[in-house]
């Protein structure tokens, strides 16, 4: 390959070296390092999958033990709390991802979330959440973020939850309500 030339970011190879990390450590830490080497190189995430243009949710792997989502964030979009019921890597090639991290409290009218915490994740950097963790997501900026989700399983197979973003209270997950809130992102970003 000529000096100047980008390598292409290699999804199989990827996912192989996800499941092998996978197998020599079960816990996430050897799959975040996989994951951030390949943030770390955004130029080529760029060349195979593309400059961020639409919000969505790409499928690039799924298997029991792992799946590899491709998520691009809307300018200035937001994803309510959720949980995910596994450990997950975020990994940020382009643009900004704020997370909010939420705690369960009890109250007399059931389970709710309260603000725990927060991270911004900046462009090469992937960072673990842990299997327990309720977080909520916004793009902050101005155009669009793209992201590589590591989990560890089968992502659309979990029970998971949701908490309303106005009563915090829970709910069963709606996959369907998510794939709907990228999609509305969109028909906001068509008047830009």
């Amino acid at each position: 390959m000529p000096h100047n030339e980008i390598a292409s970011f290699d999804l199989d190879r990827f996912v192989d070296d996800c499941h092998a990390a996978l197998r020599e450590d079960r816990s996430p830490r050897a799959v975040r390092e996989v994951l951030a080497r390949a943030v770390a190189e955004p130029a080529g995430i760029l060349k195979t999958l593309g400059e961020p243009k639409r919000a969505r949710v790409d499928t690039l792997h799924r298997s029991s033990e792992l799946t590899v989502l491709h998520v691009i964030w809307a300018p200035r979009m937001t994803v309510m709390p959720h949980n995910h019921r596994m450990w997950a890597i975020l990994g940020i090639y382009s643009g900004r991802e704020d997370n909010i991290f939420w705690r369960r409290i009890k109250d007399e009218t059931g389970g709710r979330v309260e603000a725990a915490g927060a991270q911004a994740l900046f462009e090469k950097e992937a960072v673990p959440l842990g299997k327990d963790i309720v977080h909520s997501v916004t793009n902050p900026i101005a155009r669009f973020t793209g992201a590589i989700h590591v989990y560890g399983g089968d992502f659309f197979d979990a029970a998971r939850s949701e908490w309303d973003p106005e009563t915090l209270r829970e709910q069963p997950y709606d996959v369907e309500k998510t794939f709907r809130l990228f999609e509305e992102a969109n028909a906001g970003c068509a008047g830009r």
